[in-house]
């Protein structure tokens, strides 16, 4: 008989009564009934009980002694339960082991943190303090192996779909990616560093450049940036890949069947019911379009409130406020929430406290009823308006219009909002469902009011439409670019482009961002050299891995997917990261640490 274990905590059925197995785990729970013991007994693949009788007087005196999670093996023979006693949540729940002799492997500690508690609610400092705890938990485990499968799936279909798995540099020379880098100091190259990759992007185009045809890798990345729910500190995955001789669309019909595929594979994990994934191709939806029918560059397509620009309707009018806003070039957006008539004073009162939480004057709102408007603003919106107004917005009697006006950047940004808290509080967000579309027609530059000049406003590496043309004729702020996201449930998965493969385009559009010729050559050497002797066109993107198990798993934070994150101050509380390095060994690496100066208390 092996020494540790005969079978799996999970595995055992009622096909093995009367075999003498030997099982190995952790203590997760005792029950002591007097002259009968229980404990319930778990490893990675499930739970059995095992039963101690006093009459085994060795193996009942260590199962009373050992604490829970301790480390223990048991021998013994495998029964049926009893009808009663039958377990049917169990796999194993239709028989237990009679412990005839218990090992115990590790005595466990008194614990830090709850391993399993009905109402946990041990702070985030603690769960990260003692993660290896943390991870024995049955949801977190089930997690991290769901991202285990994730990953098996998404390399299983990219090589199904002709990519080849290729690995970039880790070490490797700084790059503006959009985020600060990490750096790494050189031993040998005294005052010299290294980068660790913000992402893979002029290797996997290097790639292209040699000859490859179809890239991809599950690659880490690294940023030293803040942490959000959506984005982890420190370091992330993605599935990054590149295609050579692509469009636009090329690059849509590769990708999508791998995520329609994992999302339809994983669509049912720990769900009653497996969530719906949208079918045929996934909606293409123009940056400008997105910003004004749903307030963002990221729209939830679940819910189904749209944003209309109504600014005519008030041009003009006796509503002096929305008036001068429009007089003086802003806008007026209007959110139809269909139905919303029915609604009780009350649900208007606490949408207008929410919007002067958020530092705005309120939320107004006009309600239709037996073809008039009623409500706040109604008196100031004529026959005519008003049916301007529906014509704008396709409101019908019962419905409730929301309005605000503002600004163009300020007005799209709040409008989302709102049409996000209108959706939720009326509970019309679609349920059980993953909804994915492209954001296309990104723009290729934009003004950056501190800096006072003209600067890329996402990949400086896309290629612009139109090419070299629409860079030396047109206006450089009306110019969009071969850029894209996928976007699901409102959480953005990856950004992508088609690449600029051109030096003269490249040249070009950073002189538009303020590079000189020689700035170009000095920072992206490497790339430009290598386009200067024949490069396909090429296109990818790179969706993230973290993000993706985090719909999968329906968890509102990154940090419930991976084995072992940062806190939001990019700290590795339980290996103590980051930390000092002795004085020896900074002067190996020629570093000379300037602390700032302490803060008066």
């Amino acid at each position: 008989m092996h020494a540790y274990r005969t079978h799996t905590c999970g595995q055992l059925r009622p096909e093995h009564v009367g075999q003498t197995v030997r099982l190995s785990g952790w203590v997760q729970r005792k029950r002591d009934h007097g002259g009968l013991l229980f404990i319930d007994l778990r490893d990675h693949y499930g739970i059995t009980q095992v039963v101690f009788d006093i009459s085994a007087a060795q193996a009942f005196a260590n199962a009373e002694a050992v604490r829970t999670e301790s480390v223990i093996t048991v021998t013994g023979p495998v029964v049926a339960r009893e009808a009663s006693t039958v377990n049917p949540r169990l796999p194993t729940g239709g028989v237990e082991v009679r412990s005839a002799e218990m090992v115990i492997q590790s005595m466990a500690e008194g614990l830090p943190i709850p391993v399993y508690a009905e109402n946990d609610t041990t702070p985030e400092d603690l769960r990260l303090k003692y993660r290896f705890l943390d991870l024995r938990k049955d949801k977190l485990h089930r997690n991290i192996m769901l991202r285990s499968q994730v990953i098996a799936s998404l390399r299983r279909r990219m090589i199904e779909q002709g990519f080849t798995e290729f690995q970039t540099p880790i070490l490797t020379a700084d790059s503006p990616e959009g985020a600060r880098s990490y750096l790494v100091p050189s031993r040998i190259h005294p005052g010299k560093f290294y980068a660790l990759p913000q992402a893979p992007q002029m290797f996997k185009q290097l790639l292209m450049v040699s000859g490859f045809d179809r890239y991809f890798q599950i690659a880490p990345c690294f940023r030293d940036e803040d942490a959000r729910a959506d984005r982890a500190p420190g370091e992330f995955y993605q599935l990054d890949f590149e295609m050579s001789y692509v469009t636009q669309e090329d690059v849509f019909a590769a990708i999508e069947p791998v995520l329609r595929g994992v999302f339809e594979e994983f669509a049912g994990y720990d769900k009653e019911t497996p969530w719906a994934v949208t079918s045929g191709a996934f909606p293409r939806i123009a940056y400008d379009e997105a910003l004004l029918k749903y307030g963002s560059d990221k729209p939830d397509l679940r819910n189904p409130l749209v944003i209309s620009d109504i600014g005519e309707v008030f041009a003009g009018s006796t509503f002096k406020v929305f008036a001068s806003i429009v007089a003086g070039g802003g806008v007026v957006r209007a959110i139809r929430a269909p139905g919303a008539a029915s609604q009780p004073r009350s649900f208007f009162d606490k949408l207008n406290s929410w919007a002067q939480g958020e530092g705005k004057p309120g939320l107004g709102y006009i309600v239709l009823e037996g073809g008039a408007g009623k409500g706040p603003i109604a008196k100031f919106v004529d026959e005519q308006r008003l049916a301007k107004l529906k014509e704008l917005t396709g409101a019908v009697d019962g419905d409730a219009v929301f309005f605000v006006a503002d600004k163009a950047d300020a007005a799209w940004k709040f409008a989302g909002q709102a049409r996000t808290r209108i959706g939720t509080d009326m509970d019309i967000v679609e349920k059980g469902a993953f909804r994915f579309c492209w954001i296309v027609d990104f723009p290729m530059f934009e003004y950056d009011e501190k800096a006072k000049k003209i600067d890329f406003s996402h990949n400086p590496f896309s290629m612009p439409q139109g090419g070299l043309e629409a860079l030396e004729s047109k206006d450089p702020l009306t110019i969009k670019a071969f850029q894209y996201d996928i976007v699901c449930n409102g959480v953005e998965l990856s950004s992508g482009a088609i690449r600029n493969h051109r030096p003269e385009i490249m040249y070009k559009a950073f002189g538009i961002a303020g590079y000189s010729r020689d700035e170009v050559e000095a920072r992206f050497g490497g790339m430009l050299n290598a386009f200067k002797f024949g490069a396909p066109p090429h296109g990818g993107s790179a969706p993230g891995v973290d993000r993706i198990v985090m719909l999968l798993a329906d968890e509102p934070n990154l940090r419930e997917v991976i084995a072992f994150p940062m806190n939001q101050q990019a700290m590795d509380l339980m290996m103590e990261a980051p930390a000092e390095v002795p004085a020896e060994r900074l002067r190996e690496l020629h570093l000379r640490v300037a602390l700032p100066p302490k803060k008066a208390e």
